[in-house]
């Protein structure tokens, strides 16, 4: 890749590949790398990958293949899902040295897996120093991957290793018992089911819990999950609760006793505070359930030199070829002093939805947004006007044998309208149990009746606290650290923060709410990786309010259009 006035490193060299090279830490415990690098003397800067997934796969010539982490395609064995090192060849045909290493306790790596714990993150810093010094190094060393990949790099980054110069970490969840097990404070557990037995390779975890509490605190832990009814009408979590001496259940029981945050999910939140290293960040507008929110708060929090790339609602090929050159220009800047001009661009780059194009930006949330209130009105009717006296509520049943839901639309858009940032939900709702869970969803219907998903938001109602001090009007913080049960009856308000979006509206289109106690069932696998929470089992009635007393609204990121606002008229020519 080259512009007028620069050019990436040039693809010369062959590539030389030292499987199975085993790297001590400083207790004693020896990872398992593979290296690549080029054939050819000299020094070169080092790109590090950490993971616990198959370590073959990483770099098997597999051929470029689609997303597929949830489900297999005809002829796989195996999903591509967590193929996330990035083409090997790629980089050291261009003058670097790729390191692929299992952490600990996974796959020929030695030890107990950490699961983000600090010793795992203490095993990249002495990884990026032992690279630094080895002879094939010049001592610059950079880190690359996405999803675990990127996570580990911010989590490692954290420790400032002295010879890590950069990271390119997109696609990176940063706090762990928000972004990826308990979405509003509700466990998803398909997620910790799939990922915790589908995906670790030769996963070797030893309860922390158990560890840290003892075993009578552990145990009385275990009865209590398993008398809970929401928990116990799953049979994957019954059983690893019933099985806890077994890795993978042992990691999924201590996802399932900790369902509130604190310490064990506070070691397993990025600390920006100590990260200095430039750092390259993003998602893709499918992945609200997983890696979006790690994005914005990333871009929020990093100090440092940083870019942000947010792209469209699919999931990276692999082996994560469509970053090559981006992270080529990123590395030859940072690693080999190359001025490729890649910070010379604006530092966020968003796809626009509805468009097919690309947004540029200086700033997140965007300058010129205005956060508008669209009212939950009766009759189904989502608007700008505020609620008329005499409004009243809505209800829907939620229970294993109706699960019923809400949807609130707006008139058709006569204009364009784009739509990019965080929105939140204010609600206020009832329910006959003493605990709600609640999933929104944001859609847009096109002037076809053809309808999406865009994003999603969800709250457990016990969890409905808000920090004020870390909160901004457009996006409430929960701090998920203990559970208020409702009073059966009670109207409350619910801050629902839901996940950013970026869509154009065409005139014509409408704009949906739609609000229930459970999740959708996903249109693809991407949508199935924000699915399978756990449901109620105790039946109930739930109503929303929405009058002047209780003014329910939605507050959209309006960027551009909605000048005049929506038309209860329908805003065409009167006939």
């Amino acid at each position: 890749m080259f512009g007028k006035t620069w050019q990436t490193s040039e693809r010369q060299y062959e590539v030389r590949a030292e499987h199975g090279v085993r790297v001590r830490m400083s207790d004693g415990v020896e990872l398992e790398a593979t290296i690549f690098r080029p054939a050819a003397a000299g020094q070169f800067p080092a790109i590090l990958g950490m993971h616990p997934y198959d370590p073959v796969g990483q770099w098997a010539p597999i051929g470029a293949a689609g997303f597929a982490a949830i489900g297999l395609r005809p002829g796989q064995e195996k999903g591509n899902g967590f193929l996330e090192a990035g083409d090997s060849s790629f980089f050291v045909r261009r003058g670097y040295v790729h390191v692929i290493a299992n952490v600990r306790g996974t796959g020929n790596s030695g030890g107990t897996y950490q699961f983000l714990d600090r010793r795992e993150c203490q095993d990249g810093y002495e990884l990026i120093e032992w690279a630094a010094s080895q002879p094939w190094c010049d001592g610059n060393v950079g880190m690359f991957g996405v999803s675990y990949f990127a996570r580990i790099q911010l989590f490692v980054a954290a420790l400032n290793p002295p010879h890590l110069k950069c990271l390119f970490s997109p696609w990176a969840s940063t706090d762990q018992y928000r972004d990826s097990f308990y979405h509003g404070g509700i466990l998803n557990k398909n997620w910790a089911i799939h990922w915790g037995r589908g995906s670790l390779y030769n996963c070797r975890y030893e309860s922390e819990a158990r560890r840290e509490w003892g075993e009578e605190r552990y145990r009385a832990a275990i009865a209590e999950a398993l008398r809970d009814p929401d928990l116990r009408a799953i049979p994957e979590l019954v059983a690893a609760l019933r099985n806890v001496d077994e890795p993978t259940a042992a990691l999924l029981s201590d996802i399932v006793v900790n369902p509130t945050d604190g310490p064990f999910w506070d070691k397993r939140r990025l600390k920006y505070e100590t990260i200095d290293v430039p750092a390259y960040v993003g998602a893709d507008w499918s992945l609200y359930g997983l890696h979006l929110p790690g994005a914005f708060r990333s871009w929020d929090n990093l100090r440092g030199p940083k870019k942000m790339i947010v792209g469209p609602q699919a999931y990276l090929d692999r082996p994560v070829y469509q970053l090559q050159y981006e992270s080529l220009r990123w590395f030859d800047y940072w690693l080999k002093g190359n001025d490729t001009r890649i910070m010379d661009e604006p530092p966020i780059r968003l796809f626009l939805m509805g468009t097919h194009r690309w947004k540029a930006a200086d700033e997140w949330p965007l300058a010129e947004t205005k956060w508008t209130p669209f009212y939950l009105h009766e009759n189904g009717l989502l608007w700008e006007h505020e609620l008329y006296p005499g409004e009243g509520y809505t209800t829907f049943s939620d229970s294993p044998w109706s699960r019923g839901y809400l949807e609130f639309t707006t008139p058709k858009l006569v204009e364009e309208t784009e739509v990019i940032g965080p929105a939140v939900l204010r609600l206020y709702a009832s329910t006959t149990d003493d605990d709600v869970l609640l999933f929104v969803s944001l859609r847009e219907v096109d002037p076809s009746g053809k309808e999406r998903v865009l994003t999603r938001g969800w709250l457990r109602g016990s969890h409905r606290a808000v920090d004020p001090a870390r909160s901004t009007p457009w996006q409430p913080y929960h701090p998920h650290d203990r559970a208020e049960p409702l009073t059966p009856g009670e109207v409350y308000e619910f801050q629902i923060p839901i996940v950013p979006t970026a869509n154009l509206f065409a005139g014509g289109s409408r704009i949906k709410l739609r609000v229930s106690c459970t999740d959708d069932e996903p249109a693809h696998s991407l949508e199935a990786i924000a699915a399978g929470h756990i449901r109620r089992q105790m039946p109930a009635r739930v109503t929303v309010y929405h009058d002047a007393a209780h003014p329910s609204c939605l507050l959209l990121p309006i960027t551009r259009g909605n000048v005049l606002g929506t038309y209860i008229s329908g805003g065409e020519p009167y006939m």
